[in-house]
């Protein structure tokens, strides 16, 4: 049986200015902004290359108000993700360099952070990373 994940819930606490920083800020346009009602707004959104989206608006109840999340995205070259997102005008971290990863942090305006990790494969002669979560 496989098991996919599809969405992960984000608690904004201004859903206009959030999806304007992931679609000019980031790049990663809504798949969705449907206004139900004045008390239930959806919003959809996915990264590019990205089987699983991310959501956020008014009246979801899925997560408890304040809330921050931390999301890991895997990333083919995490100086070329960095280089990205600074291009763009998004504040990100230099490259961390571990033995399981490269990694590029950010945070969205409400605290969300992501983590782009590009994967270090192991080379001849050594064993292979464990991988992350």
């Amino acid at each position: 049986m496989d098991f996919k994940i599809e969405l992960i819930p984000l608690a904004v606490s201004d859903v206009d200015r959030t999806k304007e920083f992931y679609e000019t800020k980031v790049g990663w346009p809504a798949d969705m902004d449907r206004v139900v009602s004045e008390d239930l707004r959806f919003v959809q959104v996915t990264p590019p290359g990205s089987a699983c989206s991310f959501c956020f608006g008014v009246g979801l109840g899925m997560l408890p108000e304040g809330s921050t999340q931390l999301i890991q995205v895997v990333v083919a070259d995490a100086d070329e993700a960095r280089d990205y997102l600074r291009g763009r005008g998004v504040e990100c971290s230099d490259v961390d360099e571990q033995p399981w990863g490269r990694f590029v942090y950010f945070a969205d305006p409400d605290g969300n952070r992501w983590s782009l990790q590009q994967i270090i494969r192991a080379t001849q002669g050594q064993a292979e990373p464990p991988r992350t979560r």
